[in-house]
C-alpha cells in the first residue's frame, strides 16, 4: 500500500434533528475515532473532520412538528451532539455545521464550477404541489395509502409499515402533511447531475481499482453500476438550505445529498488555511467512515461531483459498516427505540470506555449485529473488570506491597518469561494489521489478548505465593508484569482512551512512542509508579435492569402509538338530521355465523317493537354462543339491505378503539327493549 504523507478522515455528518444513538456510534464514530487515534499515536499527519448536517426535509419536518423554526432545531441538536461527542471522547479536529457561512460559500462555489463547465442537465418536471399552502412538496411532506400493504400513512419515499421504497406518485389518495389537502401536479425547474455520464469513470475507478474495499461496500457499488445510473436532481423547492447560486432560482436550494458531503470540505477550510493540501494533493489519503445507508452517496455521487470539478482527490477507502440492532429490534428514532448517547452519559458517569468497548466488540463490520444490556454487563464484568482490570490491579498492588512502588529489576529469565516477552510484539503486530485493514473487532481482541497474556502470566507464576522463598524471582515477574501494563496503556488507547489515561497515571508514565509500545524496558528499573486504583468497576443487575425497563416502557408506548390515531370528528350535522336516527335498546335472541364467510354474524334481535334480523361484520371478534341474551343498541330505521341473501334490517352500535378492538354500546343497567337512545 502507498505510504501517504497525510491522512484526511471524515465521519458522516449526523442530521441535527435529534440526538446521537448507539447505532450511529457503532456504525461510524467509534471506528473512525479508533482509526484516527491510532494514526496520531503512530505520528502521522492526520485530521478528523465532522459536523452537523443542518439542511434537508427531516429538519423542516421536525421544526413544523414542534412549531419552531429550523434554525432553533439545528441549534439545539448541534450543541447537544457536539457536547455528547466530546464527553464520549470522539476526537474530531473540528465539529462544524453546514449552516455556517463558509459552507454556503464552498457549496455555492462547487455548484457554480460544475454549472459553468456544463455538467448539469436542466429539466422541468412535474411535482406535487400544495395549493392551500402554496408550496411544492418534498416526498416526506406527502402521505397516502401504500400500494403494497394498504397502510394509509405511508410517506412519499417509503412505507414504514412494510418497508417498501416508494415514489410520491405511487401513493393512493395522496395528501399534504402541511394542509391535509390533496396535492396537484405542477411543473418545476431543477438541475440534475448526469450520473449516467460518469459510469465509465466509476466502473474503472471502483470495479477495477477498489477491489480491496469491504465486500459489502464493493458489492453495493457494483449493484448500482450494473443496474445503470440515472441523472439525479441537485436542487429542490424548499425554503431551508443553501440557495441555488443562479439567477431566476428563487425558492430553490441545493439538495441535501449534494450539499452535505461538501461539508467535509468547508469544515476543513474552517479548520486550517492549508486545507487544500488535504483535499487537492495526491499524497493525502482520504477515508470516509459511514453507515451502509450512505454508501451510494460517498462512493458514487460525491466522487462523481469531485471528479467532474477536477481539482479534488477521491476517497481511497470507504469502510462502511452495517447496522446495529437493539435487543433484537431495529433501532428507530421515530419509535424512540434506541440508547441515546446523552442519556447514557448521565446514567453511566465515567463509563464511556465500557460502551466504546462493547460497541467495538460487537461492531456490525460485515453484517448487522445486536446490542443487548445483558451482553453489555457481561463484557464489562467478565472482560474489562475480570481480565484487564484484574491484571492491572494485581500488578500495581503487588509492586507497592513488595517493592514500595518502584519497578524492580529483572533477573535471570525463565522459558515462560521469554515466551511472554516474545509474544508482546507479535500481539502488537497483529493489532496494527487489523486496524490498518479496518478490522477493529479483531484489533480490539488483540489488545485484550495483551491483557489476557498478563493476567495468565501472573496466575501461572503466582508471585504472592513465592515472595518469601524467591524474592529475586518475584522481581523479574513484577518487572515483566509492569512492562505489559505499560504496553497496554498505549495499545488500548485508540479503543479505551479514558482507561488508558488512568492507567498511565497509575504507572506515572507519559509520552511513550508507539514504536516502543512492546519494548522490554518501557518502564525503567527504579521508576516510581503511582498509587493505582480501579481501572473498571462492575455493573450491577440493578443498573442494567433500569435500562431494560426503560426499553420495555418504550415498547409499550410504541404498541399504543402504532395503533391508528383516533378518527377525527366528521363534518357537523344539525339536530334535525340527528333526530332522524331511531336508536333503540334490544336483546340478542340468537346468533350464528353466516355460511362461507369469515366476518359475518346473523343476529336475531328483540327490539321491543319487533323481532328482526341484523347481519353484522363482527364474527372475527365474538363467539356467537356468548352473545345470546346480551342487551345492545340498534339503529332500527336504517334502510333494509340484503347481505349474502339475508335481509338485514338495522345496524348494531359498536365502539372501536384505535387498535381495532370492538365493544358493544350497551346500557349499563337492564332497561326495557325498545327504549329510545337519545
Amino acid at each position: 500500500m502507498k505510504d501517504f504523507k497525510r491522512h484526511l478522515i471524515t465521519s458522516a455528518l449526523p442530521y441535527a434533528n435529534g440526538p446521537i444513538h448507539i447505532g450511529h456510534l457503532a456504525g461510524v464514530y467509534v471506528p473512525s475515532d479508533i482509526y484516527t487515534r491510532y494514526l496520531r499515536l503512530r505520528g502521522r499527519d492526520v485530521i478528523h473532520i465532522c459536523g452537523s448536517d443542518e439542511h434537508g426535509v427531516p429538519i423542516t419536518i421536525k421544526a413544523r412538528q414542534e412549531g419552531v423554526t429550523p434554525r432553533q432545531i439545528v441549534d439545539r441538536y448541534h450543541e447537544m451532539n457536539k457536547s455528547s461527542f466530546e464527553k464520549f471522547g470522539i476526537s474530531f479536529d473540528i465539529y462544524s455545521r453546514t449552516s455556517n457561512a463558509i459552507h454556503y460559500e464552498t457549496a455555492s462555489e462547487i455548484f457554480r464550477t460544475l454549472y459553468d463547465k456544463g455538467e448539469f442537465i436542466e429539466k422541468t418536471t412535474p411535482q406535487y404541489y400544495d395549493e392551500e399552502a402554496g408550496v411544492f412538496l418534498a416526498d416526506r411532506y406527502i402521505q397516502g395509502t401504500c400500494p403494497h400493504c394498504d397502510n394509509e400513512n405511508a410517506f412519499g419515499d417509503q412505507c414504514e409499515k412494510c418497508g417498501s421504497s416508494l415514489n410520491a406518485t405511487d401513493l393512493i389518495n395522496p395528501r399534504s402533511t402541511i394542509s391535509g389537502s390533496k396535492p396537484v401536479m405542477k411543473e418545476t425547474k431543477h438541475w440534475f447531475l448526469p450520473l449516467d455520464k460518469y459510469e465509465p469513470f466509476l466502473k474503472k475507478w471502483i470495479l477495477e481499482g477498489k477491489k480491496h474495499w469491504k465486500p459489502n461496500v464493493y458489492g453495493q457499488c457494483k449493484s448500482w453500476l450494473d443496474q445503470g445510473l440515472q441523472p439525479r436532481a441537485v436542487s429542490r423547492d424548499l425554503d431551508w438550505g443553501v440557495p441555488v447560486p443562479l439567477e431566476n432560482a428563487e425558492g430553490k436550494v441545493l439538495y441535501v445529498w449534494f450539499d452535505a458531503p461538501i461539508g467535509y470540505i468547508s469544515a476543513t477550510r474552517e479548520l486550517t488555511e492549508n486545507w487544500e493540501k488535504y483535499w487537492k494533493d495526491g499524497e493525502t489519503r482520504m477515508v470516509h467512515f459511514i453507515g451502509k445507508d450512505n454508501i451510494v452517496f460517498h462512493c458514487i455521487v460525491f466522487p462523481s461531483m469531485l471528479n467532474a470539478e477536477g481539482s479534488y482527490i477521491l476517497p481511497d477507502n470507504v469502510p462502511a459498516n452495517e447496522f446495529l440492532n437493539l435487543e433484537n429490534d431495529k433501532i428507530s428514532t421515530s419509535r424512540n427505540w434506541a440508547v441515546w448517547l446523552h442519556e447514557y452519559l448521565e446514567d453511566f458517569p465515567g463509563k464511556q470506555d465500557v460502551l466504546r468497548y462493547v460497541l467495538c466488540a460487537n461492531a456490525p463490520e460485515t453484517k448487522d449485529n445486536d446490542f443487548t444490556w445483558k451482553d453489555f454487563q457481561a463484557r464489562n464484568n467478565n472482560e474489562l473488570v475480570a481480565i484487564y482490570g484484574n491484571f492491572i490491579n494485581r500488578a500495581i498492588v503487588l509492586t507497592h506491597k513488595y517493592f514500595q512502588g518502584r519497578v524492580p529489576g529483572r533477573g535471570e529469565l525463565s522459558d515462560l518469561d521469554r515466551e511472554v516477552l516474545a509474544a508482546m510484539p507479535e500481539i502488537r503486530k497483529k493489532l496494527e494489521e487489523s486496524i490498518e485493514q479496518f478490522r477493529f473487532r479483531e484489533a480490539l481482541k488483540e489488545a485484550m489478548n495483551m491483557a489476557r497474556l498478563g493476567n495468565k502470566y501472573l496466575a501461572d507464576t503466582e508471585p504472592w505465593k513465592i515472595f518469601k522463598s524467591e524474592p529475586e524471582r518475584v522481581k523479574t515477574i513484577m518487572n515483566i508484569a509492569l512492562q505489559i501494563s505499560a504496553s497496554l496503556s498505549l495499545l488500548t488507547e485508540p479503543f479505551l482512551p479514558f482507561a488508558a489515561a488512568r492507567l498511565k497515571k497509575f504507572l506515572n508514565i507519559s509520552n511513550i512512542l508507539w514504536d516502543h509500545a512492546t519494548d522490554k524496558d518501557i518502564v525503567a528499573e527504579g521508576h516510581m509508579i503511582g498509587s493505582g486504583g480501579l481501572l473498571f468497576e462492575k455493573i450491577s443487575d440493578e443498573e442494567t435492569g433500569r435500562q431494560v425497563n426503560k426499553l420495555l416502557a418504550t415498547r409499550e408506548q410504541n404498541e399504543n402509538k402504532t395503533l391508528s390515531p383516533m378518527m377525527q370528528a366528521k363534518d357537523s350535522i344539525n339536530y334535525d338530521e340527528f333526530s332522524l336516527m331511531d336508536i333503540r335498546t334490544g336483546t340478542i335472541i340468537e346468533a350464528e355465523k353466516v355460511a362461507k364467510t369469515k366476518k359475518l354474524l346473523k343476529l336475531t334481535i328483540d327490539t321491543g317493537i319487533d323481532t328482526r334480523t341484523v347481519v353484522s361484520g363482527i364474527a372475527e371478534y365474538f363467539d356467537p354462543a356468548s352473545l345470546t341474551g346480551k342487551q345492545i343498541s340498534v339503529l332500527v330505521n336504517l334502510e333494509a339491505k340484503k347481505i349474502r341473501g339475508i335481509e338485514s334490517r338495522g345496524m348494531i352500535l359498536m365502539a372501536e378503539d384505535p387498535g381495532g378492538k370492538l365493544v358493544f354500546v350497551s346500557p349499563t343497567e337492564n332497561i326495557a327493549n325498545g327504549s329510545v337512545v337519545k
